[in-house]
């Protein structure tokens, strides 16, 4: 593959985060947890990619303890007894492997439909109970209910700590809940959540503040966003750098550590005039590490050209331009998804220069990855 290397294996260090590359995984659901807990094999899955030299390890979406946070059965919840003995046994297989591992902090807001567990006989709770403009779905949300999760938030975050995970990430990206409050397409409320960026961020907001308080000054805390929703591929919150500035500024005063921007490719210029990705902007307007995504590694993004979901065949490619852009400092960590889930060890195999040993991605083999 094409590229130096170097700008990908340099350690980083921030806060709670002492990586020993700039490599991370990055989350991806899998519906692997029988009765919401994470078991030997889900340990088993990470444990491999630590294994692998992958430096940070971010797990698949973690639903916290509100009554409609899960959307999907067989994904891990991250509170209680059980549940938390489970991403103990994770934490420490990927520990012992050398790596650091944060969780996904997750609300679906109105993707869940009644009929999901736990609790199936509750509905989907959203800003403004659309699912996208125009579709509605579920429960809009009072001020208490929005209590209500900025405490489940808080709360899971504080029982991750408690495990040994290395940090946190909120889920703030994609059309689930705090993006729903985010999108103007979704959050049409008329109070002081609702309307201008500022009021929009303002649940992002009290729930990174909340989390503060819960895990210490210390201890480091992504947000995750991103302009796409998968309700609309082409959404977007910000039209400008002004715009984007304007959203991400209250999140840095509540206490974000790092940005996670997630784009489909991470090469894609993200406004007019400029080179620069989402990340880089967002790093360039906050003065904040930033971890950028997207098709890291493969020569087709995720969604591919028919629009249903992760593309069909995705082969190894060069890593020139993900090199140009670390090299010149753009963003801080690069996230890698669909070529660390189909081969563990890819990036081993890149840093030694056997490119010819990556395996491929294809859906069909989707079924048997461990």
């Amino acid at each position: 593959m094409s590229g130096s290397l170097d700008s990908l294996l340099r350690p980083f260090e921030h806060k709670s985060l002492k990586l020993r590359n700039r490599v991370a995984m990055a989350p991806m659901t899998r519906t692997a947890s029988p009765g919401y807990v994470a078991n030997d094999q889900v340990a088993g899955y990470y444990r491999r990619r630590a294994e692998g030299e992958v430096g940070l390890i971010i797990t698949e979406g973690t639903f916290i303890g509100h009554r409609a946070a899960n959307g999907y059965e067989n994904v891990p919840a991250i509170y209680g007894d059980e549940a938390m003995a489970g991403w103990k046994q994770v934490v420490d297989e990927v520990h012992a492997a050398g790596g650091q591992i944060i969780p996904q902090l997750w609300h679906v807001g109105a993707v869940r439909r009644e009929g999901i567990g736990p609790d199936k006989s509750v509905p989907g709770y959203s800003p403004s109970g659309l699912f996208k403009p125009g579709k509605p779905n579920g429960h809009a949300m009072t001020r208490e209910d929005i209590r209500e999760v900025v405490r489940a938030f808080a709360d899971s975050a504080r029982a991750a700590k408690e495990v040994g995970f290395d940090g946190v990430e909120i889920h703030g990206a994609h059309g689930y809940l705090i993006d729903q409050f985010l999108w103007e397409g979704t959050n049409q409320r008329d109070d002081e959540y609702g309307g201008t960026i500022e009021n929009r961020s303002r649940f992002a907001v009290e729930i990174v503040e909340a989390v503060r308080e819960a895990v210490g000054e210390d201890f480091t805390i992504v947000f995750r966003y991103s302009q796409w929703k998968q309700q609309d591929y082409d959404a977007r919150l910000a039209q400008n750098p002004e715009e984007l500035r304007r959203l991400l500024a209250p999140l840095v005063d509540a206490g974000v550590d790092i940005f996670h921007s997630s784009t489909r490719r991470f090469w894609v210029p993200e406004f007019n005039d400029s080179d620069l990705n989402l990340a880089g902007w967002t790093r360039e307007l906050t003065g904040k590490p930033v971890i950028s995504v997207g098709s890291v590694g493969l020569d087709d993004d995720f969604i591919g050209g028919n629009n249903q979901g992760m593309g069909g065949t995705a082969n190894p490619t060069g890593l020139g331009e993900l090199s140009r852009r670390m090299d010149k400092g753009e963003f801080d960590l690069i996230a890698v998804g669909r070529a660390l889930l189909q081969d563990p060890h890819w990036l081993a195999k890149v840093r030694d220069g056997r490119e010819k040993e990556i395996v491929p991605f294809t859906r069909e083999a989707l079924a048997s990855l461990s």
